[in-house]
């Protein structure tokens, strides 16, 4: 007869083995299959902040695959001391930075572009014709004020405020103490209220 404890320890072996740190382990060792849970337990997080960084859907989409081939490429770089998302994080922020600078000449073409892009962005919320035109006129300033940041303020604005991470988590992205993390979201923020100040001012009625 299995005793209670047994079954406790069954269970979290059965969860320490789901973890990402022990698909990694297991990917490392050849086992493809374990590298592809990774890959569909994060894509969707890679996807939306790769999306929030460049503000195209086909780069984002391409930066989502790049990120995941780099990651199974260097997984022996990768260390436990960090989590893996803490990690594979790193990965796509250098990417997104690469991309931002090769499409700095053409930033006007893409802000029209990414216009049409996330409609949970630019659906009004309420049954107010009016309102929802502020709505929409406010959304669009945002995304095009943060669009228009440099790449550093921009990936510290989106970990904390978008994506929601936590410091010591943005402190290992950016390879900088707590506090570094916290000044560079702190000037990340004013930047973007400096930008978005006159597209507010804008789009008053």
């Amino acid at each position: 007869m299995i005793g209670a404890r047994t079954l406790e320890g069954l269970a979290r072996t059965a969860h320490d083995s789901d973890s990402d740190e022990a698909l990694v382990l297991r990917a490392r060792d050849g086992e493809y299959s374990a590298f592809e849970t990774l890959f569909h337990r994060h894509r969707a997080l890679v996807y939306r902040f790769a999306y929030q960084m460049v503000q195209r859907r086909d780069d984002a989409e391409d930066i989502t695959q790049e990120a995941f081939v780099r990651a199974y490429q260097n997984l022996g770089r990768y260390r436990d001391e960090a989590k893996f998302t803490t990690w594979l994080l790193r990965i796509v922020t250098n990417l997104c930075t690469d991309r931002t600078r090769m499409h700095q000449r053409r930033t006007g073409l893409e802000t029209r572009e990414a216009a049409g892009g996330l409609t949970w962005m630019t659906v009004g919320d309420t049954d107010d014709p009016v309102q929802n035109l502020e709505q929409d006129q406010r959304r669009a300033a945002l995304k095009a004020a943060l669009n228009a940041l440099p790449a550093h303020h921009r990936t510290a604005v989106v970990l904390r405020d978008i994506e929601e991470r936590e410091y010591d988590e943005i402190a290992a992205i950016f390879g900088c103490s707590i506090g570094g993390a916290k000044l560079r979201v702190l000037r990340g923020r004013r930047a973007l209220r400096d930008r978005i100040a006159p597209l507010l001012g804008e789009v008053q009625p």
